[in-house]
């Protein structure tokens, strides 16, 4: 059995719910064949998301991490490829930081790549019947803080470690004026299970060879 450790943030920004730790909640409650999956809510805290991620790598002992966050206005499930090392906050996080141009990781390197097959995941998900796609911005609020902060314990403290990092839309009770994209945490949950399953069984040296680029 491949252990994974599945990570959602709380509520941030005046929201009373967090599709990205209702669906991580979704997956450990039914996972895919073959895995074992630990959910871990994470705090919308810079520095104490990154304790409490690696105080759950400790307790979990998995061979993958995903981290799951909210991107709100994105119309389907984004696998991000890179993490930055910048801190740079539009809003304060729920201890009220806001960090601005400070690393994640002093004296860090600039950005992690995911060690997920990124690619593969995305097609995964595609073929579940859920919207995906490829991201190469986890911004540069508490999620890439995460994302980035993930892929330097997996550098530094875990190299059996496999992780990365992908961002959910928002919940449809999120979206009160029906104009922005949404999708329910049982479709993200079902999306997210393709993911696992192919990231579970395939090295990120063997990631499909397809175009998922951008122009800008």
């Amino acid at each position: 059995m491949t252990r994974v450790l599945i990570t959602g943030f709380a509520p941030f920004g005046g929201e009373s719910v967090n599709p990205s730790w209702q669906a991580a909640s979704l997956v450990a409650a039914e996972p895919p064949a073959g895995l074992t999956v630990t959910a871990t809510e994470l705090p919308c805290v810079f520095g104490k998301s990154l304790e409490t991620l690696r105080d759950a790598i400790r307790a979990v002992s998995p061979d993958l991490v995903l981290c799951l966050g909210q991107a709100g206005g994105r119309p389907g499930v984004t696998v991000e490829r890179v993490g930055l090392n910048v801190d740079d906050a539009r809003i304060p996080d729920n201890a009220g930081q806001q960090p601005i141009d400070e690393p994640v990781v002093p004296d860090g390197p600039a950005a992690y790549f995911s060690t997920l097959p990124v690619k593969a995941c995305v097609a995964a998900m595609r073929e579940a019947g859920v919207p995906a796609a490829l991201s190469h911005t986890a911004g540069t609020f508490v999620c890439n803080h995460v994302a980035y902060g993930l892929g330097h314990l997996i550098a530094t403290e875990y190299p059996h470690l496999r992780g990365g990092f992908v961002h959910v839309p928002w919940a449809p009770e999120q979206v009160t004026d029906g104009t922005a994209p949404s999708l329910p945490p049982a479709i993200v949950a079902h999306g997210l299970r393709a993911l696992l399953a192919t990231a579970a069984r395939t090295p990120a040296e063997r990631d499909l060879k397809v175009t998922e680029g951008a122009t800008h």
